[in-house]
Parts: structure tokens; C-alpha cells; sequence
């Protein structure tokens, strides 16, 4: 089969198309063949030799997320057969022709959605459900902030936090996109500049501040959360853009009774990954399936030419998920 491999650390030259083996299932999983993938930013650390691939996953071949059909069984599946459109999340492998996954780690595709529409949701979605509804506990009448709005987990939050009855305050560094997530139901936009937002925040807000905080960016917006956050209010950090470190207010997180925590779903157990795709197959799949959510598809490549893929989503220019199709 073909796959993108990972030659040696580097920039986006280093992804080369090369013929691998296919891989077989073993027992409890299934095998799919990929029609579609997405570029994650994990896939660009991975390929800077700065993000390993956990160890059920190939140490070379790129990707998170597919979507496609199944074209084998492992001993033990139930509840699927050869042909049935699936998608989801993996560790890794996803830029490839074919690949393994556990049977109850992906889920069954609505009708009529596209395979190249269908891999642009699962880490966005997943991850954005996880974070503000799952670990923050986010509910209707709340207010969360999420920051990086025009990107694939920032796109995918707002359509949540509308679907559930929560408001949300987008932020981001043009305009254009701040103009782009209210279509897509985002309540109230804050442009950033020197990295400040915590003031026009709690203006949004009403004066209270947000009761959760999907924090995409890291580095120094953390300390920025603290201010506009409200009493008993739930941070849950994603993404770290902007670094690793924060000089933060520890006063502030103990009067106003915070809570700080950091997620990543590609080194969870399998466990809990399955746990996640069912809790993702139980209550977002059904409302892909009423139009209620959708995938944000920015930009399209083929197969071979990831590496211009990974240089374009590398330039913060997207809006939405950068999807790889291998016909």
C-alpha cells in the first residue's frame, strides 16, 4: 500500500510517498480503507521529531483521524462488516491507503457525508467535546471562551457550545476569521493584539467572566484566562502554540476557586480513546446527521502532496480542518 513516510526529522520535505506493507487486524480490530485524512498539528511535531508516536502506532506514518470503509475483520469484531463506512480516531497511520484500528474505536458515518466532509471531524470535534463538555462540565447558560477560533477544534467548539445552549467568546488575530465563527454561531468576538484579551473579555461577558476557558494556545494567554475567568471557573489547556510556560497569578486561581487542567487524547490509553469515540458516536454523530454540526473543510490536497499540505496548515492561514484525500 501507500503511505506518506516520515524519512527523518525535518520540515515538510522530509514526508516522502513510498510503498509499505499492509498491516493485517488482530483480534478486536478492524481494518479500513482510508479514503480521506486530516493534518493535525500533532502531525507536524511528529515530523519535527518533537512529538512521538505513542507505541501502538507507526513511529513513521503521520495522521489522527480517518475516514473510510472497512476491508477486513479481526477474530472477535462484532457489529461490523466488509464495506461499512467508518470514522475516527488513531494514534497514528492515518496517511496510508489502509489501516488497524479497534472495532469500538470508531464510529459508523451519517449518510450522505463525505468522506473528505467525514475526516475533517473526529479530532475536532472529539477533542472540543471532551475538553469544554466532558472534563469542564461546560452547560447551558454558561459562557467559554475559546481561543485559536478559526481553527479546526475552535470551529468545531462554537457549533457545541451553540448546540448545547452555552454562549461562546471566540478569539483570534484577524478579523476575518472572528467574522467567519459567527457564522458559524460563535456569540461575540475578540480581537487579539499583544497578546491581551482578558479586559475585552470580561466586557463580553458581562463584567462576570467565562465559567470555562478552551485554551488552544498556551504560553501567555494562560495568565490572561486567570483574569477573565469567573469564580469556580474551568480551564482546560489543548494546545500549546504560544510555549510551555506561563508566569501565572496564583492568588487569583485560589480566590476565585479555579481549576486548571491539561488534556491530550492521542496517549490515552485504549480504554479510554474507545470511551471517547462512543461518548462522540452517542451524542455528536446525531447531530451531524440533523445538519446541526459540520465540518469546516479549508482546503483539500491529495495524498502525495502532504508536504504542502503540513506547509499551509504550518502558516496559520486556514480556517477549519486541511484534509488529505488518497483516492
Amino acid at each position: 500500500m501507500r503511505a506518506i513516510v516520515i524519512t527523518k526529522p525535518g520540515g515538510p520535505e522530509v514526508l516522502e510517498l513510498r510503498e509499505v506493507p499492509v498491516p493485517a487486524p488482530a483480534r478486536g480490530e478492524v481494518r479500513v480503507r482510508v479514503r480521506a485524512t486530516a493534518v493535525n498539528r500533532a502531525d507536524l511535531l511528529q515530523r519535527m521529531g518533537a512529538y512521538p508516536a505513542p507505541p501502538d502506532a507507526p513511529a513513521d506514518i503521520p495522521g489522527l483521524e480517518l475516514a473510510g470503509e472497512i476491508d477486513a475483520l479481526g477474530e472477535g469484531v462484532t457489529g461490523w462488516k466488509l464495506g461499512d463506512r467508518v470514522f475516527g480516531l488513531t494514534g497514528g497511520g492515518a496517511y496510508a491507503e489502509q489501516l488497524v484500528a479497534h472495532g469500538r474505536a470508531v464510529a459508523r458515518m451519517p449518510d450522505g457525508l463525505s468522506f473528505r466532509d467525514a475526516a475533517a471531524i473526529p479530532e475536532a470535534f472529539i477533542t472540543a467535546y471532551d475538553a469544554m463538555v466532558t472534563q469542564a462540565r461546560l452547560a447551558a447558560g454558561e459562557q467559554v471562551l475559546v481561543h485559536a477560533v478559526g481553527s479546526g477544534v475552535g470551529t468545531a467548539a462554537v457549533q457545541i457550545a451553540r448546540a448545547i445552549g452555552a454562549r461562546s467568546i471566540g478569539t483570534a488575530r484577524t478579523a476575518d476569521k472572528l467574522e467567519r465563527a459567527r457564522a458559524l454561531g460563535m456569540d461575540e468576538g475578540v480581537l487579539v493584539a499583544g497578546g491581551k484579551f482578558a479586559d475585552a473579555v470580561l466586557e463580553k461577558s458581562g463584567g462576570r467572566g467565562v465559567e470555562v476557558v478552551l485554551e488552544l494556545v498556551g504560553g501567555g494567554y494562560v495568565a490572561e484566562d486567570l483574569a477573565c475567568m469567573a469564580p469556580g471557573g474551568r480551564l482546560v489547556l489543548v494546545g500549546l502554540m504560544a510555549g510551555i510556560r506561563a508566569d501565572l497569578d496564583l492568588a487569583t486561581i485560589l480566590r476565585k476557586r479555579l481549576e486548571l487542567r491539561g488534556t491530550t487524547l492521542r496517549s490515552r490509553p485504549l480504554e479510554e480513546k474507545i470511551a471517547a469515540t462512543q461518548v462522540f458516536a452517542r451524542h455528536l454523530v446525531p447531530l451531524f446527521e440533523r445538519g446541526t454540526l459540520k465540518p469546516i473543510v479549508d482546503r483539500v490536497f491529495p495524498l502525495a502532496e502532504a508536504g504542502a499540505a503540513h506547509a499551509y496548515v504550518a502558516s496559520n492561514e486556514g480556517f477549519g480542518k486541511v484534509v488529505l484525500e488518497i483516492p
